[in-house]
């Protein structure tokens, strides 16, 4: 590293604070959703093979969730996987998925927060099912922030997901379909889906400069705040989230009031 880039790291070190020392707690987002976007374009921009690409992502994971301890978030949600991601090629899934096998292991294992799966099982390899089941197991009794693991994750289907669960629900309960559909409302269908239980998300946000929800929480993020920033996953900065949580903090959320 050369004088000029020591010298600009410093600078940034001493920002991140000012910012940090600015923040209101009180003004902090108790749940925050991360579309974790350009691990493979930051690894095209450091001549890296794509999954280096991907492990960089995956080591910027624990630094993230420490900074959100740091600051008082409670629920943090991190998209890993999507079902859109199933159609890529076999030669980058197979170490993507023992990448993120590592990862759901490695919070498990580190014993500051709860891990919990949102997504379909069906179509992930049978180690990375199995890890995911343990981790939750491992980590139920955990008084730390709840960290849901999107892997095999698609919005739109989430709410499928949903609707068949509450479905089926009323068939073991012996309702019929014409007191289903006279019940029905928003808070049900809320109980069914991935995070039933669980706060919607205060804010989200997604990084490498792309500014869609490519089906993220689609029902869950409502009413939820975006930040978009243009630096790739595997580069983001504490700066760069301290940022976000300013932002977030001087919006004023009406809820369509």
């Amino acid at each position: 590293m050369n004088l000029r880039d020591t010298l600009r790291g410093l600078l940034v070190k001493v920002y991140a604070r000012r910012v940090e020392g600015h923040l209101d707690h009180a003004q902090v987002p108790k749940h925050i959703g991360v579309i974790m976007d350009g691990n493979r374009r930051w690894a095209k921009a450091a001549g890296s093979t794509t999954a280096q690409g991907h492990r960089a992502g995956a080591d910027k994971i624990e630094e993230f969730l420490g900074w959100c301890t740091e600051t008082d978030v409670k629920v943090v949600t991190l998209w890993l996987f999507s079902t859109d991601n199933f159609g890529r090629p076999q030669e980058e899934l197979v170490p993507l998925f023992g990448i993120i096998e590592d990862v759901v292991r490695s919070l498990a294992a580190d014993g500051r927060w709860r891990v919990h799966h949102v997504g379909t099982l069906d179509q992930l390899p049978g180690q990375l099912q199995t890890a995911l089941k343990e981790s939750e197991e491992s980590t139920a009794h955990v008084d730390g922030i709840l960290v849901n693991v999107a892997i095999g994750y698609g919005g739109r289907q989430e709410i499928a997901d949903a609707v068949r669960s509450m479905l089926l629900d009323a068939q073991d309960k012996g309702t019929s379909m014409e007191e289903l559909a006279e019940s029905v409302d928003v808070d049900m269908i809320g109980r069914h889906l991935y995070t039933g239980d669980q706060p919607d998300p205060d804010l989200v946000i997604r990084t490498s400069g792309e500014q869609r929800l490519s089906g993220f929480m689609l029902w869950q993020t409502a009413h939820s705040e975006y930040y978009f920033c243009d630096v790739f996953w595997p580069a983001f900065r504490k700066v760069d989230f301290l940022r976000a949580l300013r932002d977030y903090a001087v919006r004023h959320r009406r809820y369509g009031g």
